[in-house]
């Protein structure tokens, strides 16, 4: 009997090119090799990762047409149609090729992010089953739902003078105030193209989410009622895929040797994501709420975080020299490591979904300041669903100090600590 060469199927991976959508998705593909599957990564010019790192991937570019534009926080919607607008074409020619190929193995599907939404037209065309990864928490699409559901039923806007601390029928524990969108003014009709792509999933084959039963489960069950297509709640992705190196920006672990130096469970660690943006008036505010807690902290400020200036060489000299012995301040961090680490006691975050799942898996607590996105919604699990986090008042002047004095120094704290341990 002729010997012939086993092959593995191949799975095509087409992320969306910014940190919290990179992350899962090579976490997937990892899971994935594990499973005998080869896998082949289309990334953009824009934000690609440098293949040597991944030497068990192979990588494709696709040309975005980015170079030169603004791709900052408030330019998303222009970046995500430009980029869908160029990179049909050479995704097609990329795909063709490779179903051609005899020697490639069988392309058994193509995993897409969302955003991604050229991927639906080629594949459609070249009649290749595709899955959607939603890096969101169900909750966040199921929140989307409805507000298209408002919006046809011309529920929305909301007068000016309306109390958005109101409950949504149909979205319980979210509020008015917890939408992608302020709801007391005009929906551009860009911002409901955006949403409706977000939330059609019918020509997949199944919906893979970087999400959990347990803390999903009620808008899982909603949005499978409304979905024929199967449900694939496999997360958190970062616990079963092998260590990657996915980080956009340089990762200085010399604080993780800071850490090492510090009590158990003294440290709060404070870091908004890769992509939040906050005024020099707040960054004060947030600085002298750190500095009057009197609590260890490891703070992590980007250079994007205050829009062109650097927000260290902000930092007032003041609080530097006051929290000089018990404070330690980067541009980028490890972010699991310093998670799972025993000094840590309490998170103040952006909510972004990656650091929800790293931080509720290593049963710290948290302090939510969403910024943009999912950030409201899942703030608003953490606080109320789940109760193993607190709200920060951001727009008091003792806001900050009085939520970290509450996380970390207070019984309230010591208990929202255990609810999180028990999670």
């Amino acid at each position: 009997m002729e010997k012939t060469e086993w092959r593995r199927k191949r799975v095509v991976l087409v992320p969306y090119p910014f940190q919290g959508h990179i992350t899962p998705m090579l976490q997937l593909g990892s899971v994935l090799h594990s499973h005998c599957f080869s896998i082949t990564v289309l990334q953009t010019n824009f934000n690609s990762l440098d293949p040597s790192d991944h030497p068990s991937f192979t990588f494709l570019t696709l040309p975005d047409g980015l170079e030169g534009l603004d791709v900052s926080l408030n330019n998303l919607l222009n970046v995500m149609s430009v980029m869908n607008a160029n990179c049909e074409a050479p995704f097609e020619e990329h795909m063709t090729r490779m179903l051609g190929e005899e020697d490639g193995g069988e392309v058994a599907c193509i995993i897409y992010d969302p955003f991604m939404k050229f991927v639906d037209i080629v594949a459609d065309k070249l009649k290749v089953p595709t899955m959607q990864l939603k890096v969101n928490p169900a909750a966040y699409t199921h929140s989307m739902v409805i507000f298209l559901q408002l919006l046809q039923q011309k529920l929305i806007p909301l007068p000016e003078s309306s109390d958005l601390n109101v409950l949504v029928p149909e979205a319980y524990p979210l509020r008015y105030k917890d939408f992608l969108m302020p709801v007391t003014q005009g929906i551009p009709e860009p911002v409901v193209e955006f949403i409706q792509t977000n939330t059609n999933v019918q020509s997949n084959a199944a919906v893979i989410w970087n999400s959990v039963e347990s803390l999903d489960h009620w808008p899982l069950q909603q949005l499978q009622q409304r979905w024929s297509i199967p449900f694939f709640p496999v997360g958190p992705l970062h616990k079963s895929a092998q260590p990657l190196q996915t980080s956009l920006i340089k990762e200085d672990k010399a604080c993780l040797s800071w850490l090492d130096r510090q009590s158990p469970n003294s440290v709060l660690f404070v870091s908004l994501g890769s992509l939040s943006v906050m005024d020099e008036e707040e960054l004060i505010n947030m600085a002298w709420g750190i500095a009057k807690s009197e609590q260890p902290f490891l703070w992590v400020l980007p250079p994007n975080l205050l829009n062109g200036s650097d927000p260290i060489d902000t930092l007032p000299q003041e609080f530097k020299e006051m929290t000089r012995e018990r404070g330690c301040t980067v541009k980028w961090a490890p972010q699991k490591k310093v998670l799972a680490h025993t000094a840590v006691g309490g998170f103040l975050t952006h909510c972004g979904w990656n650091s929800t799942l790293e931080v509720l898996c290593e049963g710290v607590p948290l302090i939510c300041r969403p910024s943009f996105g999912d950030h409201m919604v899942i703030s608003r699990y953490i606080t109320q669903e789940w109760k193993v986090g607190i709200a920060v008042e951001v727009k008091t002047e003792d806001g900050y100090e009085r939520a970290i004095r509450t996380l970390m120094a207070s019984e309230e704290g010591k208990m929202i600590k255990q609810r999180a341990v028990n999670l």
